[in-house]
C-alpha cells in the first residue's frame, strides 16, 4: 500500500506493507535511527515520536495509520545548525546518561512545552510518566525541561559539522 505523510517537514511517499510499525517505518525505510525501538509493547517510551504535535509510542501505531499526518523525530527537533531549547536544556542540565531514552525524552517534552510553555516540575514529571529512563532518576530530565521552559528563544550551538540528514 502506500502512504503519504510529512516527516520533519519533508514529503514523504513510499509503498510499504500494510503491517509495518511506524518505529520500523522510521528506521528502516527512512534511515532516521534517532528514533529507538526498546519494547515493542508500548512500556518503555524510547520510540516516541510527534503525530499532529502530539506524542505517540511509534511501536504501537502502523506506518498505514501515519498516512497524511505530519511526524516529528528527533533528527526534526533542531532547526539547521541551532538545536531546539530542549536539546539544548538536554545539554546544559546533563539530562542523558547513556542516551537511550533521550530523543522519546525530548519528542515529549517539546509537545510539554508547545502546550504548557511554564509547567512546573509536578506537570513536567506526569508528562514523561510513560517513558523509562534507568539511568538518570529524572531529576536531571525535570531540570533539562526547566531549562528550555526558561530559554525559549535561546540560540544554541552551532551544528553544522555534525548535521544531519532529516528525511
Amino acid at each position: 500500500m502506500q502512504i503519504s505523510l510529512t516527516i520533519n517537514g519533508t514529503d514523504v511517499t513510499r509503498e510499504i506493507e500494510p503491517r509495518v510499525l511506524l518505529v520500523h517505518f522510521i528506521r528502516d525505510d527512512l534511515r532516521l535511527t534517532g528514533t529507538h525501538w526498546g519494547c515493542d509493547t508500548s512500556n518503555c517510551g524510547t520510540c516516541v515520536v510527534l503525530m499532529d504535535g502530539q506524542p505517540v509510542k511509534s511501536c504501537t501505531v502502523l506506518a498505514a495509520m501515519a498516512d497524511g499526518h505530519t511526524i516529528t523525530t528527533v533528527e526534526g527537533l533542531a532547526d539547521g545548525a541551532t538545536l531546539d531549547p530542549v536539546q539544548q536544556g538536554f545539554m546544559e542540565e546533563h539530562g542523558l546518561q547513556c542516551g537511550f531514552c533521550t530523543p522519546g525524552m525530548m519528542l515529549t517534552a517539546r509537545a510539554l512545552l508547545d502546550h504548557n510553555p511554564h509547567p512546573e516540575p509536578l506537570e513536567i514529571r506526569e508528562a514523561i510518566s510513560g517513558q523509562i529512563c534507568r539511568c538518570t532518576g529524572y531529576a536531571t530530565i525535570v531540570r533539562s525541561i526547566q531549562w528550555a521552559a526558561e530559554h525559549p528563544l535561546v540560540a544554541a550551538v552551532d551544528t553544522t559539522e555534525d548535521e544531519e540528514v532529516r528525511a
